[in-house]
């Protein structure tokens, strides 16, 4: 699967952006280290992760603080090794009860036949469970929503960027042009 993955140092002249390789990244520990290397001081470093148009997400480090994340759709990008790094931690972090209500949701939804009536308990049976059992991760955005707004980027414009029929690609191009840096991240795509 092909992704792309870039940095972004806050600097006092913008934004240094730099494409960067994740083969190296195993946990989000790593991902986090390598962000803070490129930090001036403690001024804030993101994150762009996009694998082929399915999902992105941003990731945010200011100086020692834990990381912030937030991913476009989290069953998607749990399907893939740097996906399922950020979306583990975010649903550890949440617990999976943060969850219940979307779960059932999504279960009534998809057990509703055309006219309204819930499918009998058979058809339960023929479906397969993915492991980590129903729900272990939720379809659609996961994560704070909130960690670009003092750049410019309310939570509403982020959830809107990652909703159904958004191209992830493009979403990360808006995100770096609200920051004022859509041009820098242009050239290292």
């Amino acid at each position: 699967m092909a992704y792309f993955a870039a940095v972004l140092a806050r600097t006092g002249a913008g934004w240094d952006v730099s494409e960067t390789e994740l083969d190296d990244v195993e946990t989000l520990a790593d991902l986090t280290d390598l962000a803070r290397e490129a930090a001036e001081d403690e001024d804030t470093v993101l994150v762009f992760i996009e694998q082929e148009d399915a999902w992105f997400a941003v990731l945010r480090i200011d100086g020692e603080d834990d990381p912030r994340i937030f991913v476009s759709d989290a069953a998607a990008a749990a399907r893939s090794s740097y996906g399922a790094v950020l979306t583990d931690e975010l649903i550890e972090q949440d617990g999976e009860a943060d969850f219940d209500d979307l779960d059932g949701l999504v279960a009534g939804l998809d057990d509703e036949d055309e006219d309204g009536a819930v499918a009998g308990a058979a058809d339960d049976e023929d479906d397969e469970e993915p492991a980590g059992g129903r729900g272990a991760n939720p379809v659609g955005p996961i994560g704070d929503s909130e960690l670009l707004t003092e750049f410019g980027l309310t939570a509403a414009g982020l959830m809107e960027l990652a909703g159904e029929g958004a191209a992830p690609g493009d979403a990360l191009g808006e995100i770096a042009e609200a920051l004022g840096c859509g041009e820098v991240l242009e050239a290292v795509r």
